[in-house]
């Protein structure tokens, strides 16, 4: 018996796909018998030349199979399986629902998505603030799908006016909008003796995302001395002993199947995202800050001499207005002032992600608390997209589990929040064994997780005069694993260093600021690989596919050092290591790069072939400059920055760039840097 046709149909009507086989469906030969899960075709003789076909459901979405008994070819083989194709995908084809349009007014958020998105209403009443938190997911999806759909003519909100001075009589160093990741690092700046002021539109400390790193990353706060070694063991809910790597094979060829691949310092440290950011507050307001949350950023008006931030607080309605030397655009994904920047494209891809923190009500032989779930994923493509897990210990019998895939933004597919969720509260028996009516949920987790695929240093604008982007909003992630928060942890030193420098010498122009972007080619050469994980819209690629590409690279790293997948997953990976793993890849799987061209296109791979030539030339520099020249910026401080402080900023960020920025953060630390306090 040999497999001659495996598809994807993307709906989740078994019955429907079933019945359409059985009763609709019209060989062009051979006589259709019906059985349970299918038909068999009798194309030749009795006994010599039958098929048999099969259909079946998992991750809420069918699949069909063809088998045939022989193991020469039947007459017409290839015709009849091309057109069970056409036939079964113009009568399934591709959709894209809609969120409804509500009026809350007039009925609440569960009754308004109850006919559309069932299990997502059921198990968010389960939630505590389960109305509030669908609220937001509704209003966000509709705020994303508007900003892909017209991303030509982004909202101004960023209005430059270089003759206006203003002259307020209370003024800021440094306002941040955005107070998660914002938080964190307007905490440090505010202890080096900045006056600072936190925008947050929702109340202040309340996270829809979890937070996960690893103990080496988290020295950077202590180093920076926003946290002390007690408070970091504080807010560690959870250390876990290993993280498990590992995607469906069954379909697989015998040499694409891949071991687990461990990743045991990778993501093992479950934070208790809501403490830190209450004690990254409180340290903010000590040393002088102030939070206003519940208060929505408007517009903001550039000056020559300061920014004035228009905002409204939201309970009372109430114009605020709040001035600035620097404005710090901490937004996230859904930044106008990112989308602003660079004409509507702020970034290339997306990870639409959903899950939630369940407090308990997993059986004890379902999942060990010692263990992690890094990536996984238990199915192959469903409806277009490979869905992938995540699955995080955290504090008592806590799991926070997130769903996601890898998603190339497109107008008519925008990719939804609200199906995934659907996905998630279907698909979560058959991943993790539950029934979830015995789960107790504790909060709603989700996002959309940006990826820009940069080709230079110089492709997107993360700052104009006055204003500079971090985080989320400035797509500062790794493309492989999308770890906003973790690149941010790993920046931080690098982020504080370069914009106090700014600051101290006033050095706040769109060319200075734009020095300090979180580029690095070591991970910009990586987007291929999440360019390889996401489905067109409309294509489809054998359902397989991504899976066998995941195992080939995943299952290389398992066979090499552990510290070769921890330094690639934390964005160390240097040159030599990349293309020694690209080789490897390549012998094992020679139709990879085919498969990556299928699924990016022409255009994209010859944009990463930039990439990977700026690579190569920042590599070069690095070997021939990285192991002096931070010395050499160093030892002319004393001189060169009272009188040129703009050149030992330009020497300052270009060290960070053939150290840090090529995966050797030591390099930066021996020089021994540490930003003083202003004055």
């Amino acid at each position: 018996m040999k497999e001659i046709l495996y598809l994807e149909v993307p709906t989740p009507d078994l019955s429907a796909l079933l019945t359409w086989l059985q009763t609709q469906y019209q060989p062009a030969v051979g006589n259709k018998t019906l059985t349970p899960d299918g038909i068999r075709l009798q194309v030749e003789s009795p006994g010599d030349g039958e098929l048999s076909a099969f259909v079946w459901s998992v991750q809420r979405t069918s699949y069909l199979k063809v088998f045939r008994w022989s193991d020469s070819p039947v007459t017409r083989e290839q015709q009849l399986l091309a057109d069970l194709t056409v036939q079964v995908r113009n009568q399934f084809p591709y959709q894209y629902p809609e969120p409804p349009a509500i009026d809350l007014s007039q009925q609440s958020i569960f009754e308004a998505l109850k006919a559309n998105y069932p299990l997502t209403v059921k198990y968010f009443q389960k939630m505590p603030n389960g109305e509030y938190d669908l609220t937001r997911v509704y209003w966000w999806e509709k705020r994303w799908r508007e900003g892909v759909r017209h991303p030509q003519t982004p909202k101004t909100v960023i209005q430059t006016q270089p003759d206006r001075h203003f002259n307020p009589t209370s003024r800021y160093d440094l306002i941040y909008i955005g107070g998660a990741l914002g938080v964190i690092h307007a905490a440090v700046m505010a202890r080096l003796g900045y006056k600072v002021l936190l925008i947050e539109r929702l109340p202040f400390g309340r996270m829809n995302r979890e937070w996960n790193i690893s103990r080496p990353e988290l020295q950077s706060l202590i180093n920076l001395e926003l946290l002390t070694p007690a408070e970091v063991e504080s807010v560690i809910a959870r250390e876990y002993k290993d993280g498990f790597n590992k995607f469906f094979d069954a379909n697989n060829p015998p040499h694409l199947k891949a071991n687990i691949l461990h990743t045991p310092t990778v993501l093992n440290i479950a934070l208790d995202s809501d403490k830190l950011l209450q004690i990254c507050g409180q340290k903010l307001r000590a040393a002088g800050g102030e939070i206003w949350d519940q208060t929505e950023f408007l517009n903001a008006q550039v000056g020559a001499d300061a920014v004035e931030v228009a905002l409204q607080h939201l309970p009372s309605g109430e114009a605020r207005q709040a001035y600035g030397r620097l404005l710090v655009d901490a937004m996230g994904t859904a930044s106008p002032i990112a989308w602003q920047l660079n004409g509507g494209r702020a970034f290339d891809s997306v990870c639409p992600t959903v899950g939630a923190v369940i407090e308990r009500g997993f059986a004890p032989e379902v999942w060990d608390s010692q263990y992690g779930d890094v990536l996984n994923s238990h199915g192959d493509i469903s409806r277009g997209r490979q869905l992938i897990w995540e699955l995080f210990p955290g504090a008592d019998e806590e799991l926070t589990i997130y769903l996601f895939h890898y998603h190339q933004v497109h107008p008519e597919n925008p990719g939804s929040l609200l199906e995934m969720y659907e996905d998630f509260f279907t698909i979560l028996p058959e991943y993790r064994r539950c029934n979830l009516d015995e789960l107790v949920w504790k909060k709603p987790t989700f996002g959309y997780i940006p990826g820009h695929f940069s080709t230079s240093s110089r492709d997107r604008a993360i700052a104009c005069d006055r204003l500079i982007a971090i985080g989320d909003a400035a797509s500062l992630q790794s493309p492989l694993v999308f770890t906003g928060f973790g690149s941010l942890v790993r920046n931080l030193s690098r982020l504080t260093t370069l914009l106090h420098t700014a600051l101290q010498h006033d050095l706040l122009k769109a060319h200075h600021l734009n020095a300090i972007r979180p580029y690095q080619s070591n991970i910009a050469v990586t987007w291929l690989f999440s360019k390889g994980m996401m489905v067109p819209t409309g294509y489809h690629p054998a359902p397989q596919r991504i899976n066998a590409m995941l195992n080939t690279f995943f299952g290389l790293l398992a066979d090499e050092p552990l510290d070769v997948a921890d330094n690639f997953i934390k964005d160390r990976a240097d040159w030599f290591t990349f293309n020694r793993l690209a080789l490897k890849a390549a012998r094992r799987n020679p139709a990879l790069l085919v498969w990556i061209l299928e699924l990016a296109g022409i255009k994209d791979m010859l944009r990463w072939l930039g990439s990977y030539l700026n690579f190569t030339l920042a590599s070069l520099a690095s070997q021939l400059l990285g192991n002096w020249f931070p010395g050499l910026t160093q030892w002319s401080r004393p001189w060169l920055e009272k009188r040129f402080p703009g050149v030992w900023l330009w020497m300052l960020s270009l060290s960070y760039a053939l150290t840090a920025g090529m995966g050797r953060p030591d390099k930066m630390a021996n020089i021994g840097y540490r930003p003083s306090a202003t004055t």
